[in-house]
């Protein structure tokens, strides 16, 4: 048994939809299928949403347009004989979330919670559409299974209670499961949640891992992993076969091919993911599994994480600099803020990176951690340097290329480009360097030009 998920763009059209049922339909035996809203529908939710909150009457305009986009569909991927039930089950949902909106407009107030429930639609909707599209499909309802639990403000998977309940629910035979991805419930109060960006991947993942599934065959529109982003490489090629860790790495840094949460449910299991291609299927697309890969190449991709900023923390003499690590790291770990460490040529204090998104809740958080020092002018508080992007270089077992990380630094600044801080001796797979913002494109083709074969 596969599980498959679809994204946006594979969704996004009633040609993009044929493909889908074409690939769905022969596979031989059962899967899952998990779908996304149709491609722009949750950024369009979100921003009617906030038309009603303004009580803007534009928001009105807004939902017919929502509206005829599905009955579009609808219209020309659905077999005539099952349309008059999938409009009646659509306009069903519809009219809720026109009420919603209407609600919304009412009161001129948009919590968090109502809009949770406002974008849930986009994966009710497709789910529903692309179970009538399919031969011999049942739909399932992900707002049964998937259930979160609230960490740090954010909503994250009770991974123990979801994989009980998939097991629970998919426990009867089925040819083709169709499931909404992305959205959830909270476990405790019943209200609807999301798995945030990228979630219908997470979706497929849990299901994956819970069901023992034989593969995570992940559809999108590109033709797999690839070296760099072939917009900025146009030489750039696809990587057939890598690592789960390598996969992870390069979606942390930036790759955007998959989310990046959705590898550990598989990886802990041994699924292997298979990155695929919705408008060229044929094509062989990415192997993901728990092996050192054969490619020709030791490199399998350099990626640019845009946005990132960069912390010194220069302890006073005598004071334990591993003390000091350990405190800012715990600090950081408790608020949900992700670190990662490196070397700075600045300075030979504490260095660490965070995305630009986190960096004035980490300057609190250091600050408020390092408090007691600080009136007593035994600490030094944060220096910060902003407007800095990561580019990664990823493949196992790079320490295998001795000075391999000089080489880059030395091309790097032949070309121009001002290294801030690096990372060399924390990853076996990962090597980091931090670049100014508008250094980021260059630092990639250099480093490609020299790692990729």
């Amino acid at each position: 048994m596969k599980v498959l998920k679809f994204g946006g763009t594979s969704v996004g059209t009633p040609e993009s939809l044929a493909n889908v049922k074409s690939i769905v339909e022969a596979i031989p035996g059962s899967a899952v299928i998990v779908v996304s809203a149709l491609g722009g529908l949750t950024d369009k939710l979100i921003s009617t949403a906030r038309l009603a909150a303004d009580d803007d009457p534009k928001f009105r305009d807004e939902m017919e347009a929502i509206s005829s986009r599905h009955f579009n569909v609808i219209s020309k991927v659905v077999d005539e004989s099952k349309r008059p039930q999938a409009i009646s089950e659509v306009a069903r949902l519809l009219s809720e979330l026109k009420r919603i909106f209407e609600g919304i407009s009412l009161i001129r107030h948009l919590p968090g919670e109502t809009l949770d429930l406002v974008v849930s639609f986009g994966e009710r909707i497709s789910s529903v559409i692309v179970t009538f599209m399919i031969s011999d499909a049942v739909r399932f309802d992900s707002l049964d299974f998937i259930k979160t639990e609230e960490w740090f403000g954010k909503n994250i998977a009770d991974q123990k209670l979801t994989s009980s309940l998939i097991r629970e629910t998919f426990s009867t035979p089925f040819t083709k499961a169709i499931v909404p991805g992305f959205i959830s419930t909270d476990r405790e109060s019943g209200h609807i949640t999301n798995l945030g960006r990228g979630g219908s991947d997470f979706t497929a993942a849990l299901i994956a891992a819970a069901l023992d599934a034989e593969l995570l065959e992940i559809w999108t529109d590109v033709d797999g992993f690839m070296t760099a982003d072939p917009r900025l490489i146009p030489e750039a090629r696809v990587v057939g076969e890598m690592s789960f860790v390598e996969s992870m790495e390069l979606c942390t840094y930036g790759a955007k091919v998959i989310y990046p949460p959705t590898i550990y449910p598989v990886f802990h299991k041994n699924i292997p993911i298979k990155i695929l291609n919705t408008f060229h299927p044929s094509a062989p697309g990415t192997l993901i599994y728990d092996t050192e890969t054969a490619e020709s190449f030791n490199v399998k991709g350099v990626s640019v994480l845009r946005g990132t900023s960069l912390f010194s923390i220069i302890p006073p003499e005598g004071v334990d600099r591993g003390d000091t690590g350990s405190r800012a790291l715990n600090a950081l770990a408790r608020q949900g803020i992700k670190m990662y460490p490196v070397t700075a040529f600045a300075n030979a204090g504490l260095n660490f990176a965070v995305t630009s998104d986190d960096e004035n809740k980490a300057l609190a958080v250091i600050r408020s951690e390092f408090a007691p020092e600080l009136p007593e002018n035994l600490w030094l508080s944060p220096v910060v340097k902003s407007g800095l992007s990561t580019v990664a270089v990823v493949g196992d077992n790079l320490r295998r290329q001795p000075g391999l990380g000089a080489r880059i630094r030395n091309s790097l600044m032949r070309n121009g480009v001002t290294v801030n801080a690096f990372s060399e001796d924390m990853s076996d797979s990962t090597l980091t360097f931090m670049v100014g913002r508008d250094d980021a494109d260059k630092a990639l083709r250099v480093i490609h030009s020299l790692v990729v074969d």
